[in-house]
């Protein structure tokens, strides 16, 4: 199926009709890329609509486009996996960031920040806190927004692309335990 006649574009474009929005297509599945104010309006649509019934968000990743080779709205994105179980349909629902502050701490930047989409999908919890972790992607109302695989006192998030590959010297700090000294 052609996804300039799929129909999940249709109805968001008709429901929607001031929003900016742009459609795109990779290996036959369809993106749907949103601002960041629509989003949440569009994802409850999306949802709810007796049309669209995507009923399974199936995951949340980011993704940094820092020093990617065509060009981008931002350098960050958060990429919404949606399924529609009864048509057995899979959709992409894609927001960009563009940060306003250097990306090489752990600032508050608020440019990067997003709409939480736990209260729509519940298992959104676990996978929006990673990409906070990794990203330094903040989601305005999740209900636990905090670090979930480096501690809280980490000193960046390791996933943007100006992290260092070797670390900023965390490693050094570690206490050596050997089998002697557990």
């Amino acid at each position: 199926m052609s996804t300039v006649n799929h129909p999940t574009f249709k109805r968001v474009k008709s429901r929607f009709p001031s929003a900016k929005l742009r459609a795109s297509e990779f290996r036959d599945q369809p993106t749907l890329v949103v601002e960041p104010g629509d989003l949440h309006a569009i994802m409850k649509f999306l949802r709810d609509d007796e049309e669209c019934k995507y009923n399974f968000l199936s995951d949340v990743i980011g993704i940094d486009y820092l020093n990617y080779p065509a060009k981008t709205v931002g350098r960050f994105a958060v990429v919404y996996n949606l399924c529609a179980y009864s048509r057995d349909d899979r959709f992409f629902v894609k927001v960009f960031l563009d940060p306003s502050l250097p990306t090489d701490g752990i600032e508050e930047d608020p440019a990067l920040i997003v709409d939480s989409v736990c209260d729509l999908w519940p298992g959104a919890e676990w996978t929006e806190r990673e990409v906070f972790d990794m990203f330094g992607i903040r989601f305005r109302n999740h209900p636990d927004l905090r670090r979930i695989l480096l501690w809280e006192d980490y000193p960046a998030h390791p996933l943007r692309k100006d992290y260092p590959l070797r670390g900023r010297g965390e490693r050094e700090s570690y206490r050596v335990v050997d089998r002697t000294s557990s």
